[in-house]
């Protein structure tokens, strides 16, 4: 059965992001409505045991990497045992945290053969960041990834860029992998359900590297791209670490994209911006078989960016405005 999951316009999809919880410690503008959102009975959600039977469907499927997601995926509470038994499955493993809590599970990483850590971090400036989180972890984050990088984790610090927010801190950040083999991920803004997106806070590749150019003329250069990479990466010479661009509306990556996601209820979204979902979770506790679920939704998914043209329209706005919240989709 493996390598089935091809879409209608021969894209293989080995790449699932399982979210674990919508909850999170961090409230970050981006991501989540100012309300926060709506608490469900823990019933409504994959209990750990469904979580690796559907996981194991997957990899059956031809799923060969595995990033686990939120919410903050730390804060599930057998976060350990869930990772632990993922990690017995013939997959790459990685995860996409805010690093508030890194420090209680490096050994469980460890013994799972985790490796791959995206931690989020959108400004080095303390009291900025606290803004932007609507949290004081800033110091807690900040020494967790220093020791990620010092026992060896591959990390990747992913920033969420906004015009006038924190975009004039973009080199403060490539400067960072000067001496630390990190590899920072400038990610465009996107329009989610009550994060107030708009196209004037959008800063574009161009921008980036405008600025890249103002201070290190002909001292980098791009590197190459692997064939679904959702990122246009950069290195400056002899720095240890690189940065790469994220341009997900303005310069997108939709033609090889292998990515699915699992909602921590228990659904399938074939995009990141589709609103459509399938619900794997009920028709798995009524006994059906959910295959044949999980390949029609690849099946269905559309071209590029769910189907959305432009974001500028009223037709397209509808679809991102019934879509979830960042938190609820896992990213």
């Amino acid at each position: 059965m493996a390598n089935t999951l091809i879409d209608n316009f021969g894209r293989q999809h080995d790449y699932l992001r399982i979210s674990l919880i919508e909850r999170c410690n961090l409230r970050c503008t981006y991501c989540m409505p100012e309300e926060g959102i709506r608490l469900r009975d823990k019933s409504e959600f994959m209990t750990q045991e469904e979580l690796i039977h559907l996981a194991k469907t997957f990899v059956d499927l031809g799923v060969r990497k595995i990033r686990l997601t939120g919410g903050e995926p730390l804060i599930k509470k057998d976060f350990a045992e869930i990772l632990f038994q993922l990690g017995q499955l013939p997959v790459e493993l990685a995860i996409t945290t805010n690093g508030v809590l890194l420090d209680k599970y490096f050994p469980a990483m460890r013994k799972a053969g985790l490796k791959k850590l995206n931690i989020s971090l959108d400004s080095l400036n303390e009291e900025k960041f606290n803004a932007i989180s609507r949290r004081k972890n800033f110091k807690r984050i900040w020494k967790n990834i220093n020791t990620a990088v010092r026992e060896g984790f591959d990390v990747k610090i992913n920033v969420v860029l906004m015009k006038n927010v924190n975009d004039n801190e973009i080199i403060d950040f490539i400067r960072l992998s000067k001496s630390a083999p990190l590899k920072i991920r400038f990610i465009e803004f996107m329009p989610f359900n009550g994060n107030e997106w708009d196209w004037t806070k959008t800063v574009r590749h161009s921008e980036i590297i405008d600025q890249v150019d103002k201070y290190y003329a002909q001292q980098y250069s791009q590197q190459n791209t692997k064939k679904n990479s959702t990122s246009k990466n950069y290195k400056i010479n002899g720095f240890k670490g690189d940065f790469g661009i994220i341009s997900t509306l303005t310069n997108p990556f939709c033609d090889g994209c292998n990515r699915i996601r699992l909602t921590a209820d228990g659904k399938i979204k074939n995009c990141l911006f589709s609103s459509d979902e399938t619900d794997l979770l009920t028709a798995f506790r009524n006994g059906e078989d959910i295959v044949p679920l999980i390949k029609s939704s690849i099946q269905s998914k559309h071209e590029k960016k769910a189907g959305i043209k432009t974001f500028r329209n009223d037709d397209d706005a509808s679809i991102y405005n019934n879509n979830r919240s960042m938190t609820t989709i896992g990213g």
